[in-house]
């Protein structure tokens, strides 16, 4: 990590590191253990002497406030804000100082006008954005909840006061007093404003006039209103801990809930998550069992049920969460998956009834969230030391001004000089005088630091705010979104970014799946891409067969037994709204699934299962059905009934699975819904649907990288007829192949090379297979199972070990590929991004083959890029610090890591071998894998040429992050990767991630996502950009610039950033040489006037000096300025490297400028001063006056400055030579004018000097000599580096100059290449697109947790690990019941079934298509 000293540290030390929010914001620790008191009292102990409750018992209200300001601190904490600036610190003195009459030049009122005005227009920005973040707030804070009320029931839990804000809170309600409010169901802390389906049901609810109060009955009359239990709506931010709520589907969770019951017989409910971790997935929860019969506000308010909650203190860790029940003196433990996190959101759940356990700051959704920061840009940061020098400046010439002149009067007052006549009194003395000098220097010269200067730069940042939001190139006209500036001061922070922080769904990937591709027995079956495709799918190449010809029935053997699932789906009628049905079997067609772009149509396909149909010795029959009945089998998906539109609807906890079982329903294999342990399948080849009785599931697992079920299929009067039992099984190739039978080596080899071109079109994989299992077999590893989970000792090793067993000579059905949706152009642009020198990080919610998958997709991850991966464990792990050593002294031998102090080299002797191996690590060679068809793992595993790619965890993020040793260590590694990829990480570890680089590196950072988990480390970054998307706004609302698409950020950064900082720099830059130039000339007068601090022009030439005479070309630079044309940057990234590293504004940069400023206010100074006064310039003989030739010095100085100011512009448009122009043209005129007016209208010290200035030779001759000398030094530099030493931004401007239709971009590549074959090492090749237009997939993957090396072909598997759904299918797998068949079933179907129709009743159409 850099590190500064000198000057440079003690600046950070003392004034760059000052935090305003340290002063108005307190830092509050986590709250004591708490303990929750339900229908009961609070103990004595809880109260003082006066019977107050103590604060230690007083918990956080559910107020929550993002903004910055309120009405008592915004004054003083914007000003301080302000004040941080070191010029305004300056200028607040002088107009302090010229308060006093002694030192004043003109009326103090408009001395201090200028800093006044700055200050207000500063804080009325600062206010209108604070205003903003209060009624955001007020949007959340005001939302309703329905809380128990109930005559003598209390909650006694009491709670902080809140907290007054800037902005009045108001309720705001739609219609009529009793109308629910709009911003109910949208609101969230840090979640989801704008769900579509959530604002058209609060508006369905505010348009039937819902009552604030509700009973479970729906039976209440208003003259009982109020007199039995009941629902009351009251606001989030005055709900209490300890209150009972009650949360419906679809609303977002206001707090952290403990979950009592919820409208399902199994007491599930199901989340949406993507506000915490980023996965847009479905989350299962299940209640408590102790408090399960909480099911009604009756129950609820019920005196009996007496009960306390110990709960630990709040827990910033988003996967943490200790608390207990303790009830008739027993305890029952209390998680996370009994827990509804604030910001979620209730799914396909009817209700939920809960206990409020924290509120408001304690909640981990807040607790992850931080505090508002005040940003300020790079350059901004960098003039303070550069204001901080000229101050130094300023005060050595007051005091030389002080010292000499009080020398002069010393020596001159005793001969008794006639100017110092009367120099005797107190006040009025040589030794005074001094100090009156010194007063009065700081006064003259003050135009050092220019209060213009800031003004200038918020007005050009505005209208460069304004630029980006009216380019055309990244307005998004699909939702009429344009890019925005919400922070204007951060606009040339954008050109200088060299980290990267990204989310990921919803950011780069669109979290929609496609079906792309299915290898069905070694045959390639391949999307037929329809844009046209409407969501609900018609399949008249199936439906033609589904009537005699499927009443044939099926044949005995396997292909029968897999062979199920539902037809192509068909029209939905135009009736199907007003005649949903409840039972999943009866609809006829099917809609698209959430998350699921596109259906799956293959002609061929179709064409063979057709065939198939109609000829029973079809071998396409036992192939076609054997695969898609895996794929319709092998999931934990949900089927239920749309209640508007009557289609059957497949609800997945993920898009992943929700694809594949669509597509097996797109060709006929339609999943109809499972009844327990039963499953329902319709096929092509049947004319009822066939049902499966669901013996064992074996689950997915990180480790496992594969799931299995096992079935037999059912008669229709429910036995099983002795059908055998089947194991159908997906997951990862490597893992399936080696469990893969011995023989069939041709399929294997086949289907091995469809994954590598499955891979290489950038897909993610899945292999199917399965095998038929004997009764004697099964009864046997059946009891072995049931051991193995009824185990206590390392239940997991034991499930893995006997799991196993039985998932081994398994018969390879094929492949499947899907394409996770990635946002138009985001593999193009990361690629540039990456040409530009910027280093991308992503930073994401999901697990790790997820996050390698779409890091393959988006280009981050190379094809032959070496995945290193760190990977956190349970306890016998290898330690996260011995894993990120061991990766530096393999694969970066060279980079000194080892040898470095602050790393611990000693934590390599700590082997595997020293602790229990990790899980899983003895199942497979260390570093080889052998699929018995060809070599997985290249000899030049981990040695390939496209770099190194860090792949670490959430898990081992808490390590790595928990301490400096472990910091320095990650960021070492890092360091030497290409790219780092983050996943399972929680909000608060993004925004420690962002600081980690920001911080230990010294570097400018740039975060961007689109959901409220992005919040954290949006703020923490440099410059946040915020993706108006599917996540909500909250994201936006926090960013300093918002955009449509990620692929925007490509022009955000090398057009907008580049012009920017490139401007601002050279903007800044020529504004201090100006104003040297200036304060030049008045310097050298010091010498002719005794040191005496007196103007050598008259003063409102200085006084216009920033104003008229000299703004308008440093403004033309920071407006219109362009160092190369817009699409140049686009096409050659690599040119975003002079603004990566600093080029265009610095410390020598500024020291030049100044140089210029001090050299060409001497040649202009001392020409005019001898050639006037040498002898005279006058023809009368009379000496010159001092305004005469003064006069000329400041038209001489004003020209040169401005006509400097052009020789530093790039471009010459009309408004540059405007500017240029207007400045000489106003001087001139004024001096003209100014000269005439005569006494008699108001005194002026020059009447009359244009009969004497203009009539001189000595002027018209000077002016260009001066001018042109004073600038020859500047000219011979710039032509001298264009002739030559011209840079590559020299070579781009000349040559599409003299050459504008010249292929500028493929010679320049062109040439470097041939350059780079002569003198340097093979590069190593960017990712080969595929036809798809996205990269391949493949290369080495090295988990050092456990030394495994394999092949990455950008496997997937998207499913919640030992969720509760997975636990409720296992629970629901018994012994084979007989069931009715299924003509006689009843319309109401199976619990399970109930609790997918509830919510979908609810759902709105366009909810989730």
């Amino acid at each position: 990590m850099p590190k500064r000293t000198g000057f440079t540290a003690w600046y950070d030390r003392l004034i760059s590191s000052f935090s305003i929010e340290d002063l108005f914001v307190r830092r509050r620790p986590p709250g004591p253990p708490r303990t929750i008191f339900i229908n009961e009292p609070l103990p004595e102990l809880y109260y003082d002497k006066k019977h107050r409750v103590l604060k230690e018992h007083q918990y956080n209200s559910n107020q929550v406030i993002t903004s910055k300001y309120t009405l008592v601190t915004f004054l003083p904490r914007n000003l301080l804000e302000q004040f941080r600036r070191i010029a305004n610190i300056f200028f607040l003195f002088i107009a302090i100082l010229q308060f006093f009459h002694k030192f004043s030049t003109i009326s103090p009122g408009l001395v201090i006008l200028p800093l006044v005005v700055v200050l207000g227009i500063t804080a009325l920005k600062d206010g209108y954005e604070d205003i903003k973040r209060h009624q955001s707030d007020r949007r959340v804070n005001y939302s309703e909840v329905r809380v128990l009320e109930a005559p003598g029931y209390e909650n006694h839990n009491a709670m902080a006061p809140k907290s007054k804000t800037f902005v009045r809170a108001l309720k705001k309600r739609i219609g009529k007093g009793k109308g629910v409010k709009l911003a109910n169901q949208g609101a969230q802390v840090i979640a989801d404003p704008t769900q579509p389906d959530t604002l058209e049901k609060a508006i369905r609810q505010a348009a039937n006039h819902a009552p604030d109060i509700e009973y479970d009955d729906e039976e209440a009359t208003e003259h009982v209103v109020g007199s039995r239990p009941h629902w009351k709506c009251t606001t989030w931010e005055d709900l209490r801990v300890g209150d009972f709520v009650k949360i419906v589907d679809y609303e977002n969770i206001p707090a952290d809930i403990l979950i009592c019951a919820t409208s399902e017989d199994e007491n599930v409910a199901f989340v949406e998550t993507k506000n915490l971790d980023g996965e847009t997935n479905l989350k299962s929860r299940n209640a408590v069992p102790v408090l399960t019969h909480l099911r009604t506000a009756a129950a609820c308010a019920d005196a009996k049920n007496v009960f306390q909650i110990d709960c630990d203190r709040p827990e910033v860790l988003m996967h943490k969460l200790s608390a207990a029940v303790v009830m008739n003196g027993e305890r029952h433990p209390v998680d996370l998956q009994t827990t509804l996190l604030r910001g979620t959101v209730l799914r396909n759940t009817t209700w939920v009834i809960g206990i409020v356990m924290y509120t408001g700051l304690d909640t981990k959704l807040v607790l992850n969230a931080g505090g508002t920061p005040s940003k300020r840009s790079k350059v901004e940061r960098q003039m303070n030391p550069m204001v901080l020098a000229n101050l130094a400046i300023l005060v050595v010439m007051a005091v030389v001004c002080a010292i000499v002149d009080s020398a002069l009067e010393h020596h001159y007052y005793p001969k008794q000089a006639p100017w110092l006549w009367g120099d005797n009194r107190g006040g009025d003395n040589p030794s005074i005088n001094g100090l009156v000098t010194l007063a009065f220097a700081f006064i003259t010269f003050q135009n050092i630091v220019p209060i213009s200067l800031y003004i200038s730069i918020e007005a050009v940042r505005t209208c460069q705010a304004a630029f980006i939001y009216f380019d055309s190139e990244i307005y998004y006209k699909k939702t009429d979104s344009p890019a925005i500036a919400r922070t204007f001061t951060l606009s040339d922070d954008l050109g200088q970014i060299e980290y990267i922080f990204s989310d990921k769904t919803g950011t780069l990937t669109q979290n929609a799946m496609v079906f792309r591709r299915a290898s069905i027995g070694g045959k390639t079956y391949i999307d037929e891409e329809d844009e046209g495709e409407q969501d609900i799918k018609k399949s008249p190449d199936l439906s033609t067969v589904s009537g005699d010809l499927m009443s044939s029935g099926s044949d005995t053997g396997i292909p029968q037994e897999l062979t199920s699932t539902a037809t192509g789906t068909a029209t939905a009628t135009a009736t199907a709204t007003a005649t949903a049905k409840a039972n999943p079997l009866e609809p006829e067609s099917i809609q698209l699934s959430g998350g699921v772009l596109r259906h799956f149509r293959s002609s061929q396909l179709s064409r063979e299962i057709e065939t198939a149909v109609t000829d029973l010795r079809s071998p396409d029959r036992d192939r076609h059905g054997q695969f898609w009945t895996t794929l319709a089998l092998c999931h934990t998906v949900l089927a239920g009934v749309h209640p508007q539109t009557g289609l059957l609807e497949y609800k997945a906890q993920s898009p992943d699975e929700a694809a594949l079982v669509q597509a097996a329903a797109d060709v006929g294999f339609e999943f109809r819904g499972r009844d327990r342990d039963v499953l329902f399948l319709r096929t092509p080849f049947a004319p009822d649907p066939l049902r499966f009785r669901l013996l064992n599931i074996l689950e997915f697992t990180s480790s496992r990288k594969r799931m299995s079920v096992l079935v037999r299929q059912l008669a229709q009067n429910g036995q099983s007829e002795n059908n055998p039992i089947l194991l159908l099984c997906k997951g990862a190739d490597n893992v399936i192949f080696e469990r893969l039978a011995s023989g069939g080596e041709e399929l294997k080899a086949v289907t091995e090379e469809q994954l590598d071109s499955f891979a290489h079109e950038g897909l993610r994989t899945l292999t199917l297979a399965y095998r038929v299992v004997s009764e004697d077999d099964y009864s046997s590893w059946v009891k072995r199972y049931q051991t193995a989970l009824a185990s206590i000792d390392d239940r997991e090793g034991e499930i893995e070990r006997v799991s196993e067993e039985i998932e081994r000579n398994l018969l390879l059905l094929g492949a499947t590929a899907i394409e996770d949706k990635l946002q138009d152009g985001v593999p193009e642009a990361i690629a540039d991004l990456k040409k530009a020198g910027i280093k991308i990080w992503v930073l994401t919610g999901d697990k790790l083959e997820t996050a390698i998958a779409i890091g393959h997709s988006t280009n981050l991850i190379n094809r032959d890029a070496n995945i290193i991966i760190i990977r956190g464990g349970g306890q016998g792990a290898t330690p996260i610090y011995t894993q990120m050593l061991r990766a530096a002294e393999e694969y970066f031998p060279s980079s000194g890591i080892t040898n470095d102090p602050g790393v611990n080299a000693e934590a390599l002797g700590v082997r595997d071998s020293e602790s229990a191996p990790p899980r899983g690590a003895q199942l497979y060679p260390l570093h080889r894998i052998s699929s018995g068809v060809t070599s997985i793992v290249g000899s030049q595993n981990g040695q390939r040429p496209g770099g190194y790619v860090l792949v670490i965890d959430g898990l081992a993020l808490t390590d790595a992050l928990g301490d400096e040793s472990h910091k320095h260590l990650l960021l070492r590694l890092a360091m030497q990767c290409e790219g780092v990829v983050c996943c399972r990480v929680s909000p608060k570890q993004k925004a420690l991630v962002v600081n980690l680089v920001k911080d230990g590196l010294d570097t400018m950072t740039l975060a961007i996502g689109d959901g409220a988990n992005d919040v954290s480390m949006i703020q923490a970054a440099d410059v946040g950009v915020g993706i108006s998307g599917e996540e909500g706004l909250q994201a936006v609302n926090s960013s300093d610039y918002a955009i449509a698409q990620f692929r925007f950020l490509k022009r955000l950064l090398l057009v907008h950033g580049h012009w920017s900082y490139a401007r601002n720099g050279n903007m800044i830059n020529n504004f201090f040489y100006k104003n040297i130039i200036c304060i030049g000339v008045l310097w050298w007068f010091m010498i002719y006037c005794g040191w005496s601090s007196a103007y050598v022009f008259e003063y409102t030439y200085l006084l216009f000096w920033n104003s008229f005479w000299t703004l308008c070309p440093v403004i033309a630079i920071g407006l219109f300025d362009r160092i190369v044309d817009d699409h140049v940057l686009m096409a050659l990234p690599a040119l975003y490297r002079y603004g990566r590293e600093g080029k265009w504004f610095g410390a020598n940069l500024f020291s030049v400028f100044m140089l210029d400023g001090v050299v060409q206010s001497a040649i202009i100074f001392f020409i005019l001063l001898y050639g006037y006064f040498s002898p005279s310039a006058r023809k009368d003989g009379y000496d010159v006056a001092q305004f005469e030739f003064s006069t000329t010095m400041a038209i001489a100085a004003a020209t040169a400055a401005n006509l400097f100011n052009g020789l530093n512009t790039k471009v010459w448009t009309a408004w540059v030579f405007f500017a240029v122009s207007i400045g000489i043209v106003l001087i001139g005129a004024y001096t003209a004018i100014y000269s005439l007016i005569a006494p008699g209208w108001f005194v002026t010290p020059i009447y009359g000097n244009d009969h004497f200035l203009f009539r001189s030779a000595l002027f018209w001759l000077g002016l260009p000599i001066t001018i042109l000398l004073a600038l020859l030094p500047r000219y011979l530099y710039i032509a001298w580096s264009f002739g030559f030493h011209p840079n590559d931004l020299d070579i781009l401007n000349w040559n599409y100059k003299v050459k504008p239709n010249m292929d500028l971009i493929h010679e320049i590549y062109l040439h470097n290449e041939e350059e780079e074959a002569r003198t340097q090492a093979p590069v190593t090749p960017l990712s080969v697109t595929s036809p798809l237009g996205r990269p391949s997939m493949q290369g080495s993957q090295i988990d050092m947790s456990t030394g495994l090396r394999s092949q990455s072909r950008g496997y997937d598997f998207a499913q919640e690990e030992n969720g509760i759904a997975m636990r409720r299918m296992q629970s629901n797998l018994s012994g084979a019941l007989p069931l009715a068949p299924i003509g006689e079933r009843k319309s109401r179907g199976s619990t399970l079934l109930r609790s997918i129709r509830h919510p979908l009743r609810r759902k709105q159409p366009s909810g989730e298509q």
